[in-house]
C-alpha cells in the first residue's frame, strides 16, 4: 500500500515538473526561446510514448526522413476525418430543421452527446489498449455509418439506436486521435532535436488536423445545399417582379421574420407560421444520404490503409500511455477531476460544447432557416467551415508569434462581441451577408478555441494523455447535451445569455491556470539563474 502511494505521488511530481518545464521554455506563450529542449523532451517522451515515468527513458533514433512519414500520417488522418465528418456535419446541421417533428432531430443529437459522455468515461482506454490508436479510429468511424443509414427512414426507433452507436464510437475516436497526434509530436521532436519543441509541434499538428477537420463543414454543407436547392421552389425574395401584391407579400414576410427569427426565435415556430421552415422533399434527402454514406465508407478505408501504426514510434498494442491496467486507467480519468487545473478547465471546455450545440441547432434554425430558408443553411455553414479551417491553420503560428494567452484573450473578446451583437440584432428576410458573417466569425472563434484548448490539455497533463483527452471530450459532450436539451425549451435570446455567462466563467478559469503556469516559469527561471 505504501508503495502505491509513493508511485502516485511520484507521478504527480513528474507531472508538475513537466508543467514547470513547459512554462520555462515558453509554453505559456511568453515568446521565450527553446532553452534546453533535451531534458524537456526526455520528460515528455516518458509519457507520450507510453513508458513508465519512473523508468530510465532512452531517446529513440529516427531517420531524418521520418518527419515526412510523420507529417503524412497526420495529413491522412486529417483527410479521413474531413471525408467522414463531411457526411456527419452535413447531416447534423439539418437535423433541427429537417427532422423537426416532435423534436426528433434535436433529441437524436442529445442522445449522441449523452452517450458520448458515457463513452468518454468507460471506453477510450480499454478500446485503445485492445486495438491500438489506428484500428480504434477505423472502427469508431465505422460506428457512425448506421446513423446516416437511419436517415432513409427517420423514426425514433431507427435514429435513437444509431445515435447511441455514434456516441459510443465518438469517445474512442477522439481520444485515439488526440493520443496519436501527441505521440507523433514527441517523435518529431526527437527527429529534429533542438530545432523544435514538443509543445509547439503539438499545437502545429492539432492546427494541421483541424484545417482538414473544419473543411468538412465546407464540403458537407456545399453538398447538402447543392442537393437541396436543385429542385427547391423559389422564395418570394428570389422573384424580381414589381407588382404591388408581391411587394406587399414581401413586406409581410420581412415583418414576420423580424418578429419571429434571430434572438427572438422560440420553440414552436414552424412551417405553418413561417414558410421558410418547410422541409425538403423526401427524394432530395435520400440522394443526400446516399452521398454521405459513401463518404463514410471511404474514410474507413483511408484510415486502415493510409495511417502507420504507432508501433513505429515505440507504442505497442496494449500500451495505454500510462502503464496501468484498464480499471486503474478508468480511475486515473476520474481522479483527474480532483486536480485543480482540471476543475478550472471545465467551464471553458463545456463552453466549447455549448457553442457547438448552439451553432448546429439554434443558429441554423433560429437565424438561417427562419430568415433565409432551410435549403440555404449549407451556404451559411460553408462560411463557418472556411473561417474555422483558416483559424485552426494559423493558430499554431499565432501561438509562436504572439503567445497562447494573448491569442486566447483576443478570441474571447471577439466571441463576446459576436454573441452580444447577435442578441441585439433584428433579423431580416434574406439578409445572407449578415448570416454568413455571423457564421464566419463564429468559425474563427471556434477554430482558435479548439486548437488552444486541445493542445493545452496535452501540455497540462503530460503523464495522463488519454485520461486528459477523455475528460476533454467528456465535458465538451456535457456542454453539448445541455445545449441540445435547452434548445427545445428556451428562446434563443436566453440561450445567447447563457453562452456569454459560461464563456466569461471559462475565461476566468483558463486565465487562472495560465497565471499559475507563468508563476512556475518565473520560479524555475529564478532557480536556474541561481
Amino acid at each position: 500500500q505504501a508503495s502505491m502511494v509513493y508511485k502516485s505521488d511520484l507521478s504527480d511530481v513528474n507531472e508538475e515538473l513537466a508543467l514547470e518545464g513547459r512554462g520555462a521554455f515558453g509554453a505559456a506563450g511568453s515568446g521565450a526561446g527553446p532553452g534546453n529542449g533535451s531534458s524537456n523532451g526526455h520528460s515528455i517522451a516518458a509519457v507520450a510514448i507510453g513508458t513508465n515515468v519512473e523508468s530510465n527513458v532512452t531517446q529513440r533514433q529516427y531517420d531524418p526522413q521520418e518527419r515526412f512519414v510523420i507529417t503524412k500520417n497526420v495529413v491522412v488522418i486529417g483527410l479521413a476525418f474531413m471525408v467522414h465528418f463531411t457526411a456527419f456535419h452535413g447531416t447534423s446541421n439539418l437535423q433541427s430543421s429537417v427532422n423537426a417533428d416532435k423534436a426528433l432531430g434535436t433529441s437524436t443529437l442529445a442522445v449522441i452527446y449523452g452517450s458520448l459522455i458515457l463513452s468518454n468515461i468507460f471506453l477510450p482506454m480499454t478500446v485503445i489498449r485492445w486495438f491500438g490508436c489506428r484500428l480504434t479510429m477505423a472502427l469508431a468511424l465505422f460506428a457512425y455509418m448506421p446513423y446516416i443509414a437511419a436517415q432513409f427512414y427517420p423514426r425514433f426507433e431507427t435514429l435513437i439506436p444509431a445515435a447511441l452507436m455514434v456516441g459510443f464510437g465518438g469517445g474512442p475516436l477522439w481520444c485515439s486521435k488526440c493520443t496519436y497526434l501527441s505521440t507523433v509530436s514527441e517523435a518529431l521532436t526527437q527527429v529534429r532535436g533542438n530545432k523544435s519543441r514538443k509543445d509547439v509541434n503539438t499545437v502545429k499538428f492539432f492546427g494541421l488536423f483541424f484545417i482538414f477537420y473544419q473543411m468538412a463543414q465546407v464540403w458537407g454543407n456545399l453538398i447538402s445545399s447543392s442537393v437541396l436547392t436543385l429542385s427547391a421552389p423559389a422564395s418570394l425574395s428570389d422573384i424580381t417582379n414589381g407588382s404591388a401584391q408581391l411587394e406587399e407579400e414581401l413586406q409581410r414576410e420581412s415583418s414576420r421574420v423580424a418578429e419571429l427569427c434571430g434572438a427572438r426565435f422560440c420553440p414552436g415556430v414552424g412551417a405553418a407560421v413561417n414558410p421558410n421552415l418547410v422541409p425538403p422533399a423526401p427524394e432530395q434527402i435520400r440522394l443526400l444520404n446516399s452521398i454521405f454514406l459513401t463518404c463514410m465508407a471511404a474514410a474507413v478505408v483511408m484510415m486502415i490503409f493510409g495511417v502507420s501504426s504507432l508501433k513505429r514510434y515505440g507504442v505497442k498494442r496494449g500500451d495505454s500511455g500510462d502503464g496501468l491496467s484498464g480499471l486503474k486507467l478508468l480511475t486515473v480519468t476520474i481522479n483527474l477531476l480532483r486536480k485543480r487545473r482540471q476543475i478550472l478547465m471545465l467551464p471553458i471546455t463545456m463552453f466549447i460544447g455549448l457553442e457547438e450545440a448552439f451553432l448546429a441547432v439554434d443558429f441554423t434554425r433560429s437565424f438561417v432557416a427562419c430568415g433565409w430558408g432551410i435549403s440555404r443553411i449549407g451556404f451559411a455553414m460553408i462560411c463557418f467551415g472556411v473561417a474555422n479551417a483558416v483559424a485552426a491553420g494559423i493558430a499554431g503560428a499565432l501561438v509562436e508569434r504572439i503567445g497562447r494567452v494573448t491569442l486566447a484573450g483576443l478570441c474571447a473578446v471577439l466571441n463576446l462581441c459576436l454573441l452580444a451583437y447577435m442578441y441585439s440584432w433584428e433579423a431580416r428576410e434574406g439578409d445572407y451577408v449578415r448570416y454568413c458573417t455571423f457564421a464566419a466569425v463564429w468559425g474563427i472563434c471556434d477554430g482558435i478555441w479548439l486548437v488552444v484548448v486541445n493542445a493545452f490539455y496535452g501540455i497540462l497533463f503530460p503523464n495522463h494523455l488519454i485520461a486528459a483527452y477523455s475528460n476533454f471530450r467528456l465535458w465538451e459532450s456535457t456542454g453539448s447535451v445541455i445545449g441540445y436539451v435547452i434548445s427545445a425549451q428556451l428562446c434563443t435570446s436566453t440561450k445567447l445569455t447563457i453562452l456569454m455567462a459560461v464563456m466569461l466563467v471559462g475565461c476566468i478559469g483558463y486565465g487562472l491556470i495560465e497565471y499559475r503556469v507563468w508563476q512556475k516559469k518565473k520560479n524555475l527561471e529564478a532557480m536556474l539563474s541561481d
